[in-house]
């Protein structure tokens, strides 16, 4: 007898599981390991990992990385009807950047208990803004915590 295999019934894991795979990439360019990618009608349009070390930029995390490639290829600052992931809560510099795109929903895995904004530390007022927002975390939240603390773990070794 074969064993059944299981798919996931949460359209969120395949996205996040490639915005995981970008924060593998950018572990292994020396960076903290954040990825993300932006979705568009279920395809991925564009992908980025934190490279602010690389490239002496600190405004060059992974969401800024994925919202600047998703703009260029769609040839607009409105990245309206897109779904942005990221593999952790995004900072408050991340979050506004992702309201001027106007994303339509933002998923992300692991709380920032440091610099999240979206609820961990700063709480943005997101529904004082003039931009709806979706939000969703804690998708995939034990994988994206994992891969930082092992990150940081051989870091301190």
């Amino acid at each position: 007898m074969r064993a059944k295999k299981i798919f996931s019934v949460d359209p969120d894991v395949r996205p996040m599981t490639s915005a995981l795979n970008a924060a593998v990439a950018a572990a292994q360019g020396g960076e903290v390991p954040v990825g993300a990618v932006i979705v568009r009608e279920g395809k991925i349009i564009a992908r980025g990992g934190n490279r602010p070390i690389r490239t002496s930029d600190p405004t060059a995390h992974a969401e800024i990385a994925a919202i600047r490639a998703a703009a260029k290829k769609a040839g607009n600052y409105r990245l309206t009807g897109c779904d942005l992931y990221v593999t952790v809560e995004p900072c408050a510099m991340c979050l506004g950047a992702i309201l001027q795109a106007r994303i339509r929903r933002l998923v992300y895995g692991a709380a920032d208990p440091k610099a999240g904004a979206v609820k961990s530390i700063v709480r943005f007022p997101i529904h004082k803004t003039n931009h709806k927002l979706e939000i969703r975390g804690g998708v995939m939240a034990e994988e994206s915590a994992a891969l930082l603390r092992s990150f940081f773990r051989a870091r301190r070794s």
